[in-house]
C-alpha cells in the first residue's frame, strides 16, 4: 500500500529536507525544524504523490488515504493532548498547501479547522477565554466559506465592517465574545442562503473538504498564473499539511509574525520583519491591521517592538534564526506564533529577497565563511540580475511627494495610475506602462502586478502580499501608505490635498517609500560593489564567452559597461532604417540595374563606413561579428504613395515606374524568399559595399587609435543552405580584401562564417565548415523553419501548446531541445569534424535564456550573444552552467532536466 503521509512533531519527524519533493517546501521544512528539536506543533504532511493521484484519478482519493489520514490525526491528538471534534477538550488544525516551489499566497488555507457549535462552546470553557473562542469560530467559518464553501470572502467581510459600524469600534480586538456568536449567526444564515445548506458541523467533513479544496487550488488560476511567471512545473503538485494549531489571538501575551534573519530589500545582517499582538497569521500578511516591527530600530507605527514588548520572546526568536540561518545557510523568513508567552516555529524557507539583497547576502555569506564562492554563485537566479541593470530616479530631480508608505520593494517605476489588476494587464499588453494602486493586494492580483511597473497599497506592511510578491518579481513597491486614499470603484487616489484619477502619471520611488505625482528622471545604475565582486567570481567560474547583439553606439556602449566580451551580431540591416538613409536603400533597391545599384550604394557607404568605425571604437579590438544585409527587400519598399513620390523624386524616376518596380519586387512568403545570402548572390554589389565599409572602418580606426583598436573581424553570410552559397560570397569578400589591401596597404584581420539558421544547413555543417571560420546559430528562424513555426504568429496558439505538454515552455522564449537542439548539437558535430578549430555562437534571443545556456554549455559552443541587458544575466548563467557540468548530470524528473538544460 502506498504511504500517503509523513508525519512530525515532538522532536522528530519522519521526513526531512532531503525528500522535498516528495513533502514539499513547507512540509519538508517543517520535518526537519522538527528534527532539529526547534518547537513545531505535531502535525503530518500529505505527499505531493497524492496531488497527482489525485488528478490522474478524475479528482477522486484514493481508498487507502482515510485510514492514514485516521491514523495522522490520531499522531496530533496525541501529541497535542486534544481531541479532534471533542467537545470538552478540542484539537483545532490548520490545512496548509506546500509545494515544493514557494508560491506564496497562490493556493489555499484553512486555519482553526475543527470548531463548530459544541468545539467551540468546549474552546471557550476549556481556555477560559470566551472572546478568544468565538473570534477563532467566526475566523473559521469566514475563511472555510470563502476556501471550501465558495462563498465571497468579500461578502463576510462586508458583515464584519457593518457589525463594527454598528456598535462604534474599528478593530477586531474591541468585539467581544457576544458580538462574535451575533455574528457567527449573521455569517451562518448567508451561507445557507447561499447554498441552500447549513455550514457544516461535522469536523471529519471539515476536514477533506478543506483538504479537497487545497490540491483544487493547485489549479485555480492565480497558481496556474505564477507558475507561468516562474517556470514551475505543474506536474510537481502540493502536497497538504495538516497541523494543530496554535494561537497568537489569546490575549496580550500572544502574538504572531515574519521574520527574516536579513533584511530582505537591502540585505542588512539583523532579524528584520513585523507581528501583531493577539492576532492570527493572514492579519500581519492580509494587511487589514497595520503591523509592528519584530526590532525597536525597525520601521514601523510607533506601537512597541517585539524587542520591546516580549523581550525574551525575541531573545528566543533571535536564537532560533540563527540556528536556523546556518543551518541551511541560506537568509530565511520565518513564521511563528507566541501563544500565552510560548514561542512555537510554523515555517520556515528561504527568503525571497531583491536582486540587490541577494547579492549582497551572498557576498556577505562567502565573507563570513558560509558559503564557498561556487555555492554562492548557485545562489542568484540570472534572471533577478535585470532588477540592477535599470535606472533609478535622479536624487536631484524635484520631487512632488503626494504620499509616503513603507519601502517594500526597491527600485522606480512611473506609469499611469490604474486600479484593478484587469485594467493593468489589459494596459500593458498595449505596450502602457501602468501602475496598479489597490487598498491591498490578494493573489488574485498576480497578473495585474506582473503586468505593472510598480504597486501601491495604502494597507498592510513589510511582508504583507503586496511587498512579497513585488519583492520577488522585481517591481518597485510601497505598502501601508496610510494617508493615501484610493477609491477602486472611483478611480482615484486622494492625498495631501491632491486627487489623480486613472490614466494620470505617477511614479514610485519603492526605495523611500515614496508616491510622486508626475514622471521623475531617471540616472543609469552603477555596476560597483557587491555586484562587481559577485559577477568577478561568475568571470572566474564561467568557460562560455558573453558578447552582446549591437549595431548603435549606444547599444555597444551598454553592452560594454555590462561586461559583454564583444559584439556576436551586429545588425546591418538597422543602420539602413533611419530616416536619412532610407530613402537611398530605396533607391538602391529600384534601380533597374548594377549600375543604378552601385550608384545609389556609393551614397550609403560613407554612412555605413562611419557606423563602423563608431562600434569598433567602442569595442576597443574585442571581436565584433558583422552581418551582412539578411532581411528581404520587401521591408525597405515605399508603402505608400507619399513615399513613391520621395523615391520618384530621388531617383528621377515617374511614380508609375517606381510603383511597377515595387510591384516587381513583392513576394508572397518573402521571409523565406530572396533575403539573407540570396541578395548577395543576386546584387553582389550590396556585400561588396558592406565590406568595404567594414574594412576601411577598420583600417581607419587602427590608424588613428592604434593597432590595439583595431577589432577582431567576424564577417557573418546569413541563411546559407549549403557550401556552394557561402564559397560564392567568401570568394566575394576575399576579393574586396584584396582590394582594399592593394588600395590601402593593409587589411585587417578577418574570419568569414555562416549563420545556421535552416534545417539544411545544420544538416550540411560538415561541408560548410570546411569554408567558414565560424559558425553562429541564428535560434530565432532556426525555431521557426525546424519547427515550421512563425514566431509572429504563435501568440495566438503557444499558450495552447505549452498546456498540453507539446512544449516545455514557448520555443521562442527557451530553445526547444528534442528538435531544434538536436539540430544544433548535429551542427557542432559535424562542424568540428571538419574543422576541428571551428569557432561556435548563438546570437540569437536564446542566448540570454539561462536554460538555453545551459543546453549550449552541453554542446561545446565557445560563446553566446544577447541584448546588452541581459549580457549579466548570461554571465552568470553562463557561471552555473559550468558548474552543473563539473558536477555531472543531474537527478530529478523529465521537467526539471529540461529547465536545466539537461
Amino acid at each position: 500500500m502506498t504511504e500517503w503521509l509523513k508525519t512530525f512533531g515532538g522532536g522528530t519527524a519522519e521526513g526531512s529536507a532531503e525528500i522535498l519533493d516528495l513533502l514539499g517546501g513547507k512540509g519538508a521544512n517543517l520535518a526537519e525544524m522538527a528534527n532539529l528539536g526547534l518547537p513545531v506543533p505535531p502535525g503530518f504532511t500529505v505527499t505531493t504523490e497524492l496531488c497527482a493521484a489525485y488528478y490522474d484519478d478524475d479528482k477522486r482519493f484514493p481508498d487507502s488515504l482515510s485510514e492514514q489520514i485516521e491514523a495522522g490525526m490520531q499522531h496530533i491528538e496525541a501529541a497535542a493532548g486534544a481531541g479532534f471534534g471533542d467537545a470538552a477538550n478540542p484539537l483545532l488544525v490548520s490545512v496548509r498547501s506546500g509545494s515544493r516551489a514557494s508560491m506564496p499566497g497562490m493556493m489555499d488555507t484553512v486555519l482553526n479547522l475543527g470548531l463548530n457549535d459544541e468545539t467551540a462552546a468546549g474552546l471557550a470553557a476549556s481556555t477560559g477565554d470566551a472572546r478568544f473562542a468565538y473570534d477563532s469560530y467566526r475566523r473559521f467559518i469566514q475563511m472555510y466559506g470563502d476556501v471550501v464553501l465558495g462563498v465571497g470572502y468579500h461578502e463576510f467581510e462586508d458583515l464584519l465592517e457593518r457589525a463594527k459600524q454598528g456598535l462604534g469600534v474599528q478593530l477586531d480586538t474591541d468585539m467581544s465574545a457576544d458580538d462574535w456568536q451575533d455574528l457567527i449567526g449573521q455569517y451562518k444564515a448567508m451561507v445557507v442562503a447561499r447554498l441552500d445548506a447549513p455550514f457544516p458541523e461535522d469536523v471529519g467533513e471539515q476536514l477533506w473538504g478543506a483538504m479537497r479544496a487545497v490540491f483544487d487550488s493547485w489549479m485555480n488560476r492565480r497558481a496556474v498564473t505564477y507558475r507561468r511567471l516562474y517556470d514551475i512545473p505543474e506536474s510537481w503538485g502540493t502536497a497538504v499539511n495538516i497541523q494543530a494549531m496554535v494561537f497568537g489571538n489569546m490575549g496580550e501575551d500572544c502574538a504572531t509574525g515574519v521574520a527574516f534573519t536579513r533584511n530582505p530589500a537591502s540585505g542588512d545582517k539583523c532579524i528584520y520583519g513585523e507581528y501583531l499582538i493577539n492576532a492570527q497569521g493572514e492579519d500581519v500578511v492580509a494587511g487589514i491591521r497595520t503591523p509592528q516591527p519584530l526590532s525597536a530600530i525597525g520601521e514601523g507605527t510607533g506601537a512597541p517592538a517585539l524587542e520591546q514588548a516580549m523581550p525574551e520572546i525575541y531573545a528566543e526568536l533571535g536564537r532560533v534564526s540563527s540556528r536556523l540561518e546556518s543551518h541551511y545557510r541560506d537568509m530565511q523568513d520565518i513564521e511563528f506564533t507566541v501563544q500565552k508567552g510560548k514561542l512555537w516555529m510554523l515555517q520556515t524557507r528561504a527568503g525571497k529577497r531583491t536582486a540587490a539583497a541577494a547579492l549582497k547576502i551572498a557576498v556577505d555569506m562567502v565573507a563570513e565563511g558560509v558559503l564557498d564562492e561556487a555555492t554562492a554563485i548557485t545562489r542568484i537566479e540570472p534572471e533577478t540580475l535585470e532588477q540592477l541593470l535599470h535606472p533609478r530616479l535622479d536624487p536631484e530631480a524635484p520631487r512632488n511627494v503626494i504620499a509616503r508608505g513603507l519601502p517594500a520593494s526597491p527600485g522606480a517605476a512611473a506609469g499611469q495610475l490604474v486600479f484593478s489588476s484587469e485594467r493593468a494587464a489589459d494596459l500593458a499588453a498595449r505596450g502602457e506602462a501602468v501602475i496598479l494602486a489597490r487598498p491591498e493586494t490578494s493573489p488574485e492580483d498576480i497578473h495585474g502586478m506582473h503586468a505593472a511597473r510598480a504597486v501601491v497599497t495604502s494597507r498592510g506592511g513589510m511582508t504583507s502580499h503586496a511587498a512579497v510578491v513585488a519583492r520577488g518579481m522585481g517591481r518597485p513597491c510601497i505598502t501601508g501608505a496610510t494617508e493615501l486614499r484610493i477609491d477602486t470603484d472611483g478611480g482615484t487616489i486622494s492625498a495631501a490635498g491632491v486627487t489623480l484619477g486613472e490614466g494620470e502619471l505617477v511614479t514610485v520611488d519603492g526605495t523611500r517609500g515614496e508616491l510622486l505625482a508626475g514622471e521623475i528622471p531617471t540616472i543609469e545604475p552603477v555596476m560597483s560593489g557587491a555586484f562587481a565582486t559577485f559577477m568577478g567570481w561568475a568571470d572566474g567560474i564561467r568557460g562560455l564567452a558573453v558578447r552582446a547583439n549591437a549595431e548603435t553606439p549606444a547599444d555597444a556602449a551598454t553592452a560594454r559597461k555590462f561586461g559583454a566580451e564583444g559584439i556576436g551580431l551586429c545588425r546591418t540591416e538597422h543602420m539602413f532604417f533611419d530616416s536619412t538613409r532610407i530613402v537611398t536603400m530605396r533607391e538602391m533597391i529600384v534601380a533597374k540595374d548594377s549600375d543604378g545599384r552601385r550608384a545609389a550604394l556609393a551614397k550609403l557607404l560613407p554612412m555605413q563606413r562611419q557606423d563602423f568605425v563608431e562600434l569598433f571604437r567602442i569595442m576597443a579590438g574585442l571581436p565584433v561579428t558583422i552581418r551582412l544585409l539578411d532581411p528581404p527587400l520587401h521591408e525597405f519598399l515605399p508603402h505608400g504613395e507619399a513615399e513613391m513620390r520621395e523615391v520618384a523624386e530621388a531617383t528621377g524616376l515617374p511614380v508609375e515606374e517606381i510603383g511597377a518596380r515595387v510591384a516587381q519586387l513583392h513576394e508572397n512568403n518573402p521571409m523565406l524568399g530572396h533575403r539573407g545570402c540570396r541578395l548577395g548572390i543576386s546584387y553582389p554589389e550590396i556585400y561588396e559595399m558592406q565590406v568595404r565599409a567594414i574594412f576601411e572602418a577598420a583600417i581607419d580606426v587602427g590608424e588613428s587609435d592604434g593597432s590595439a583598436a583595431n577589432a577582431a573581424l567576424e564577417i557573418m553570410i546569413p541563411l546559407v543552405m549549403g557550401a556552394p552559397e557561402l564559397r560564392i560570397l567568401k570568394d566575394l569578400v576575399d576579393g574586396v580584401a584584396a582590394d582594399i589591401n592593394k588600395a590601402r596597404g593593409a587589411v585587417p584581420a578577418y574570419i568569414v562564417g555562416t549563420m545556421i539558421e535552416l534545417p539544411c544547413a545544420a544538416l550540411r555543417a560538415g561541408d560548410i565548415a570546411e569554408l567558414a571560420g565560424f559558425f553562429s546559430f541564428g535560434t530565432n528562424d532556426l525555431t521557426q523553419t525546424a519547427l515550421g513555426i512563425s514566431r509572429d504568429d504563435s501568440a495566438s496558439f503557444m499558450d495552447s501548446y505549452v498546456r498540453h505538454g507539446i512544449f516545455a515552455e514557448d520555443p521562442f522564449a527557451s530553445l526547444d531541445r528534442e528538435g531544434v537542439g538536436e539540430l544544433i548539437e548535429t551542427a557542432c558535430q559535424r562542424g568540428r569534424a571538419a574543422r576541428p578549430g571551428l569557432k561556435l555562437g548563438v546570437c540569437g534571443e536564446h542566448g540570454g535564456d539561462p536554460a538555453s545556456i545551459h543546453f549550449f554549455q552541453n554542446c561545446g559552443l565557445d560563446y553566446v550573444s544577447c541584448s546588452p541587458y541581459r549580457v549579466p544575466i548570461a554571465r552568470l548563467a553562463a557561471a552555473q552552467a559550468e558548474l552543473r557540468r563539473r558536477r555531472g548530470p543531474i537527478a530529478g524528473t523529465a521537467a526539471e532536466k529540461n529547465r536545466q538544460g539537461v
